[in-house]
């Protein structure tokens, strides 16, 4: 067998490799939440197909299905608009504008995100709970904002970093402002950046799990991860059909997005990560 054949069947396997990796525990998933007896591994139980624990999920008002997954429509869409509208600002002002220290900002916010969330998690709960916060999108959507910010603006600065400024030069002869600049020449010229930006943080702020569990009640302001993840208290058991069916239903809106818009996020990411 030849080199060149060899490096193709050895691609072939790592290729398979990682769709079965990537694909299994979807599939996994999937295969519980359609079976009458999850615990069908048992000896005891057998693999029974059938489609209830879906018809439960969705349509039982006990599992507060469809109040989880709007919560967390709504608190991700609101918190990528606002983290990347900041992050525009951020970063046109960090490679347009002349001001000491603009280098260190980016790095110092890199260097929050490092911090674990469960480090801050007790001071932020006792500040949402001043606030009067505490169970409501707010409580989730100014974390989020802080939490995501610091991506949302390493994308952006590698964008705007790439634009000319001469487009500025040129825009501030013919008597325009710089806030003018931003919105009527910058933005419409890194649409693929900010929709990169948009879809990253919004697929981060609708998976996030602790901060969603410790400032949230009930199923007023809870979002699906953590209300899916709360069906074991709420039934003094293990439900795994329905926790199943629930996760499948509340993937499906996140796979929808990245499928449809896969093209734009990845021309977003690797343009600002070349140079001219």
């Amino acid at each position: 067998m030849r080199e060149d054949e060899i490096i193709k069947l050895l691609k072939a396997v790592g290729v398979i490799f990682l769709l079965i990796f990537c694909l299994f525990p979807f599939l996994w998933m999937i295969f519980i939440s359609v079976n009458k007896n999850p615990d069908f591994l048992s000896p005891q139980s057998e693999f029974v197909l059938t489609f209830k624990n879906y018809f439960e999920v969705a349509t039982s008002n006990k599992f507060h299905l469809w109040d989880y997954l709007v919560n967390s429509l709504v608190v991700s869409i609101a918190s990528a608009i606002l983290a990347t509208f900041f992050a525009s600002l951020s970063a046109y002002s960090i490679t347009r504008l002349r001001f000491p220290g603009r280098i260190v900002i980016p790095l110092i916010l890199l260097g929050f995100s490092m911090f674990p969330q469960i480090a801050i998690v007790g001071y932020l709960f006792g500040m949402i709970t001043d606030f009067g916060w505490l169970n409501t999108y707010a409580a989730l959507i100014f974390p989020y904002i802080t939490l995501g910010l610091p991506l949302a603006l390493w994308i952006m600065l590698s964008y705007f970093s790439q634009l000319s400024t001469e487009l500025d030069k040129a825009a501030l002869i013919d008597g325009a402002s710089r806030l003018q600049i931003l919105f009527k020449v910058i933005l419409p010229l890194s649409l693929p950046a900010l929709f990169s930006t948009f879809m990253l943080t919004l697929i981060y702020s609708f998976n996030e799990f602790l901060f969603a569990l410790m400032l949230t009640t009930d199923y007023h302001g809870r979002t699906i991860p953590v209300g899916i993840a709360l069906f074991e208290g709420l039934h003094g058991q293990i439900p795994w059909g329905y926790i199943m069916a629930a996760a499948v239903i509340a993937v499906i809106p996140v796979l929808l997005l990245i499928a449809l818009f896969q093209k734009y996020i990845i021309q977003g990411l690797t343009e600002g990560a070349v140079k001219g």
